[in-house]
């Protein structure tokens, strides 16, 4: 069974995505945060560059809710060269639901039918989806996956929580349950997994789907696609020379502040995993230079 890497959005990006595969076991296939926009950035056309990505196996992710620009964006990635697209129905962000896309679109099922015909009737390319199981309200799941069922789906990623669940503790696991009974397209489970038992779980009570995403799960420890490979815990060493790898890429990319930034993205998840070094942590996240944070980071793995 494979795994995934979740998209998160401003830490997933290629230099992330590269350092992970390179400083741990690698995941199966990665997705990267969402394209929302036909009119790509600088910083959005070096992260989704195939020169940026060093063959790492990667699939867009699009985030919209109006067919052409939908189109614009599939025709664009198969220009650089990829197989394959995903569509994002699952962003829970406010500033992304309030206008219709991501999760958001799960509120209006009938013009999501509309959306769904008219770019798998002209995408260049195949795609898959990724979705929540409903804005507010879990009952319109059957709905939602009845009209899944239409559309030639490569994979089917299904994350258990209503849009108005955010990412708080409790799956909706019978609306997994529904899918895994009637959902046509090959089914992957996303949602909550945190250690390799979460993993073995859900994989023995749902031994037909074919593949597994993880994202927090990943940054709260980064050795956790080893320990569900049966391989040991990664060590705090393997953990500090990944983030100093990182940061010394992200300063070439970028300045300062943009790499502090980036780390303590990572730190806002990784923190768990060290649950001991509350004071250190608390000192990293207070800093406002890298000499600050790096101070920090030293005491904790000292």
């Amino acid at each position: 069974m494979q795994l995934y890497m979740a998209p998160l959005e401003g830490i997933t990006g290629s230099i992330f995505r590269n350092s992970y595969q390179r400083h741990f076991e690698p995941f199966d296939k990665l997705f990267t945060p969402f394209f929302g926009n036909t009119g790509f950035n600088t910083k959005e056309l070096n992260d989704i560059g195939p020169e940026a990505n060093n063959g790492v196996p990667l699939v867009p992710q699009i985030l919209s809710n109006k067919v052409e620009d939908f189109l614009n964006i599939a025709e664009r990635m198969q220009r650089y060269g990829y197989s394959s697209v995903n569509l994002n129905l699952g962003c829970p962000s406010g500033t992304v639901s309030s206008k219709g896309r991501g999760s958001g679109f799960l509120r209006t099922p009938d013009e999501l039918d509309a959306f769904l015909e008219g770019i798998f009737t002209k995408s260049p390319l195949p795609i898959s989806v990724k979705t929540r199981i409903g804005y507010d309200d879990d009952s319109v799941w059957p709905r939602l996956l009845a009209i899944y069922n239409q559309y030639p789906i490569t994979e089917l990623i299904v994350h258990p929580r209503l849009k108005t669940d955010m990412y708080r503790p409790g799956l909706h696991m019978e609306t997994f349950d529904y899918a895994y009974a009637n959902a046509k397209a090959p089914l992957v489970y996303n949602g909550d997994i945190f250690t390799a038992e979460d993993y073995k779980r859900i994989t023995e009570t749902y031994p037909n789907i074919t593949a597994v995403m993880i994202g927090r799960g990943m940054l709260q420890n980064p050795g956790l696609v080893g320990e569900i490979h049966g391989l040991p815990p990664v060590t705090d060493d393997q953990i500090h020379s990944w983030l100093q790898e990182f940061e010394q890429t992200n300063l070439a990319a970028y300045t300062e502040t943009p790499t502090l930034f980036k780390l303590k993205e990572i730190w806002a998840y990784l923190q768990l995993h060290f649950p001991e070094h509350k004071k250190e942590i608390k000192t990293l996240f207070k800093a406002k230079k890298l000499y600050e944070y790096n101070n920090a980071v030293a005491t904790i793995f000292r």
